[in-house]
């Protein structure tokens, strides 16, 4: 009389090694040719994971660093409507892009323009050559002598190393 299914396919009254021994009955259906598996897979995944959250940290420090230039370029810009000189403008560059940006001032008529590059900063910098830059246009706001006029037909302000 069978009373119920038990593993292995023996009913409860027959008591067989399969059933005596829960552990032995698990690993008997299972061959040795599996054994880490898991780790393998895992040892293959890994770096694949790694190598993108890598590129997904350097794409999201490129954008950081745009945007960074962008905000100075436009800063610049402003600061040049109001009628300030380019050095002034070179340090409010440098003081929201970072010490490594590089600022170009330029007048073409009564249209001055503030051109800001850099590379991204950190090991992501030292590791992608990639340089970015922004330009931002304005017309002087001042009443007095034109902020063209007393920019010279370009101005490069960038930051110079001290020398050792």
């Amino acid at each position: 009389m069978n009373r119920g299914w038990q593993p292995g396919g023996a009913s409860r009254e027959a008591a067989s090694p399969r059933t005596d021994a829960p552990a032995r009955w698990w690993r008997a259906g299972r061959s040795g040719t599996g054994r880490g598996a898991v780790t393998a897979e895992f040892a293959v995944a890994l770096p694949a994971v790694m190598l993108l959250l890598a590129l997904l940290l350097a794409g999201s420090a490129a954008g950081v660093t745009q945007l960074r230039l962008e905000e100075a370029a436009r800063a610049g810009a402003r600061a040049l409507a109001r009628g300030e000189d380019a050095g002034a403008v070179g340090v409010i560059v440098r003081r929201l892009a970072g010490d490594s940006a590089a600022s170009a001032v330029a007048s073409d008529g009564e249209w001055l323009t503030v051109t800001v590059s850099g590379r991204v900063p950190g090991a992501v910098g030292s590791l992608l050559p990639w340089t970015f830059s922004a330009r931002a246009w304005t017309r002087g706001e001042t009443s007095g002598p034109s902020a063209a006029a007393r920019v010279i037909r370009t101005w490069r302000c960038q930051r110079q190393s001290p020398a050792a």
